[in-house]
Order: C-alpha cells, then sequence, then structure tokens
C-alpha cells in the first residue's frame, strides 16, 4: 500500500483517536488490533469497539500474566463483547523457567532476545500468518519509550504492515481522564517479562 506518511500524520496530527480508527477502517484493508491487557489497555480496547467490535483484536498472552490482569482481561472481553483471538507460547511458562533459568535479567541479551521470541514475536507471527494484516491498530504511545518517539501516529512496521496508534500522543493523564469518563476498569497488577527495566521495547513494535 502506498502512502505519502508525512502527509498522512500531518493530516492526523490534530484528529482525535476515533477519527484515526476510522481513517484506519476507510483504508478497507484487512486490519487488525492488538492488546497487551496492560494497565490501561481497557481505553484502546473501547475506543476500537465502540467503533467496530468485529475487528479481530490479537493478545499475545506470555503465560506469565498475574491473576489481576486475567480478571480484567475477561470482563473487558465480555463487557466490550471484543472480538479476541489469544496467541500463546508453545512452551509453558513452568517448563521455560526449568529449562531457561527463568526470566532473563537486564544484562543477558542473548536469552533476552531468545525469551521473547519465543514469548512474544512467534505468537505474535502465528497470528499474523492467520490473518494476513495489511494495517495494525496499536494502543503504543509516543512519551513510553525511546524508540517510539522515532514514531507517528502513522508508520510502516518493518514487517511491510502499516502501523496505526490512534493515542499516539496523549499523554498519562489523558488516557486516565478517557477511562474514568467511561468507567473503565485497570488492571493495577500487570507484569512484561519482556521489559526487565523500564522504557524496553517487547519487541512486537521493533521485530523485523
Amino acid at each position: 500500500m502506498d502512502l505519502d506518511l508525512d502527509s498522512v500524520n500531518a493530516r492526523l496530527r490534530d484528529a482525535s483517536p476515533q477519527q484515526v480508527v476510522r481513517w484506519a477502517l476507510d483504508l478497507q484493508r484487512p486490519t487488525i488490533a492488538t492488546t497487551s491487557m496492560g494497565r490501561n489497555a481497557a481505553a484502546m480496547l473501547h475506543l476500537v469497539s465502540e467503533i467496530d467490535s468485529k475487528l479481530p483484536t490479537i493478545w499475545v498472552d506470555t503465560g506469565y500474566n498475574l491473576r489481576d490482569t486475567y480478571i480484567v482481561a475477561e470482563r473487558l472481553i465480555r463487557d466490550l463483547q471484543l472480538n479476541i483471538h489469544v496467541y500463546a507460547p508453545q512452551m509453558t511458562s513452568e517448563r521455560r523457567n526449568a529449562i531457561m533459568g527463568g526470566i532473563p535479567t537486564v544484562d543477558e541479551e542473548e536469552r533476552h532476545r531468545e525469551f521473547t521470541r519465543q514469548v512474544k514475536l512467534e505468537p505474535f507471527d502465528r497470528a499474523l500468518a492467520d490473518f494476513g494484516p495489511e494495517v495494525w491498530l496499536t494502543g503504543i504511545r509516543r512519551e513510553e519509550t525511546e524508540h517510539r518517539k522515532t514514531l507517528d501516529i502513522v508508520s510502516l512496521d518493518a514487517r511491510g504492515i502499516i502501523k496505526v496508534a490512534p493515542l499516539f500522543y496523549w499523554s498519562e493523564e489523558q488516557v486516565e481522564d478517557y477511562m474514568e469518563q467511561h468507567q473503565l476498569p485497570s488492571c493495577r497488577h500487570y507484569f512484561d517479562p519482556t521489559k526487565v527495566q523500564d522504557g524496553r521495547e517487547c519487541g512486537l513494535h521493533t521485530a523485523a
């Protein structure tokens, strides 16, 4: 798909998140949304579901989520009537912990790459193979990591997928306000095993 990203981003810079979602859907290309079921994931899920509840939403469940995550996730899936598709690693977390010696630390780059491949990238690759998306709606925001500061509302993923981030320029406070306005549940106890340090990417947005 040929898009002038500079022109598109200039046009969408002051658009509302709802307008950005509608712009993405108006491309009329195979589209998915993704969620981590993280702390304020409900904001993005609600935003998309209000416009198109039938849109396939991919959740890569690493197997390391905490009880709170699963409780809030089930509530969101039910209340928002999400078209959710859950992808899990091929190996259980207990088996992986026994083989790999637990979650890699900050200094274990090679182990961290393989760990991330197993719990995030391989399941997500299966989702991409199943759905073949050309457009990917994601909840990433500019302020979250250094890598994300290099992106924009619309960017081209290394896999060739058009990545669209409706909440890209929102602050944490704006997300919290949206959550409160729509009385959405927040997952206060969320753990991503691939982010062993603050500001680190989980891999989905940097994979080639």
